[in-house]
């Protein structure tokens, strides 16, 4: 039989949250194999995430979405406390939840927090011009701009959309969910999007040219 050591011990117990007796237990009942010690943990139900203070969320995956045959593609990066919920099945699942979320909603940003002074109030003053034709009072216009900042904020940020499978939820909704099932520490940290043909500017014919080949002229 496989001698169980301590470093092993303190290895899958980083790795599970488990105790030290459990660890040790499941490492003997498993001759000591750390991958079969994990899965005895999570049949007993002892394997858990470690809540430790402060502790970052460093770890995790980065997930990709190809949508329309290659036309949009996704990266997002989702971060866990530990590489042992990082290949948990349903954080797996999170993460391609929200790569296709950003390839299907088109968000600019992660969070709230994320968008700066100098955007919001570029969009303000726009929003704010076109309340203003309407002739309304001064403290309708305000009251109607601040209102619809509040709903284009929504439909920017990542987190604060309803989740295409599910509306009723948001992602941050679906987010909080995760975390209470899993136990420990998940942040969308970032994603970027990709658009075949963003920004580029479309090929166009010229418009005499075609209105003298529609005519027979050319």
């Amino acid at each position: 039989m496989a001698e169980v050591t301590a470093n092993l011990i303190k290895d899958l117990r980083e790795r599970t949250g488990a105790g030290m007796a459990d660890c040790k237990k499941a490492l003997v009942e498993c001759d000591a194999d750390i991958e079969k010690a994990i899965d005895y943990l999570r049949k007993k139900g002892l394997a858990k995430a470690a809540k430790k203070a402060g502790r970052e969320a460093t770890e995790g995956l980065v997930s990709s979405y190809i949508h329309g045959g290659g036309r949009i593609g996704v990266l997002v990066e989702v971060n866990c406390e530990t590489d042992f919920v990082a290949r948990n099945e349903d954080f797996v699942g999170f993460t391609r939840d929200v790569a296709m979320q950003s390839a299907a909603m088109n968000p600019t940003f992660v969070r709230k927090e994320d968008v700066t002074d100098e955007v919001v109030a570029r969009e303000r003053d726009v929003l704010l011009a076109k309340a203003k034709e309407s002739g309304k009072p001064e403290q309708v216009v305000t009251k109607m701009v601040e209102g619809q900042i509040s709903k284009w904020l929504k439909e920017i940020c990542l987190l604060d959309q309803p989740f295409v499978k599910n509306p009723d939820k948001t992602i941050d909704q679906l987010q909080q969910e995760l975390i209470a099932k899993i136990g420990e520490n998940i942040r969308i940290r970032r994603f970027v999007r990709f658009e075949l043909g963003e920004g580029l500017e479309k090929k166009k014919d010229d418009f005499a040219a075609e209105v003298a080949k529609q005519a027979g002229l050319a």
